[in-house]
């Protein structure tokens, strides 16, 4: 007899605000555990929620990148601008690659997203292109499966574990 399949840590719910493009702050920590942080310049997660891809600026983030490589962990905060709904996915094992030329769509798509998403908060585009601001060639993609996710949504919630029981 097969054991029941593990149910998923992400509803479709957050699985759809993730995939929309919302603000993303990537973390990590050194093996004393001294964090490291850095904004995504995009994001993706596959349908299932089962696998996240968070793209960030190689030389802005290279103590990040450094973290992810030497410990495998990574913890990244996905939040609503205009909402504060938020969720945190962590893991203890991410790869990276550099970003390649089928990425640029995904990136472009995301920066989009967070045009509007800041807009609703009352910053215009040029705010957001300038934060958001890439050369593909500098962008690292870290991809990793979740293995643990919280409701970081400020209220009664905020800290619990997901999925919710």
């Amino acid at each position: 007899m097969s054991a029941a399949p593990a149910r998923p840590l992400l509803s479709p719910d957050h699985i759809a605000m993730i995939d929309k493009g919302v603000s993303a702050i990537v973390a990590s920590r050194n093996a004393d555990h001294r964090p490291s942080l850095m904004r995504a310049v995009g994001t993706s997660i596959a349908a299932d929620g089962s696998e996240v891809t968070v793209y960030v600026s190689r030389s802005q983030s290279r103590q990040l990148l450094q973290d992810v490589a030497a410990t495998g962990h990574i913890a990244v905060v996905f939040s609503q601008p205009i909402s504060h709904r938020t969720v945190q996915v962590k893991a203890r094992r991410a790869e990276l690659r550099a970003a390649v030329e089928s990425d640029r769509p995904l990136l472009g798509r995301y920066l989009r997203s967070m045009e509007d998403e800041v807009a609703c908060v009352g910053y215009d585009a040029r705010f957001v292109r300038a934060m958001l601001a890439f050369d593909l060639a500098d962008v690292v993609a870290i991809r990793f499966t979740p293995t643990e996710a919280y409701d970081q949504t400020p209220g009664p919630r905020a800290g619990s574990a997901l999925p919710a029981a």
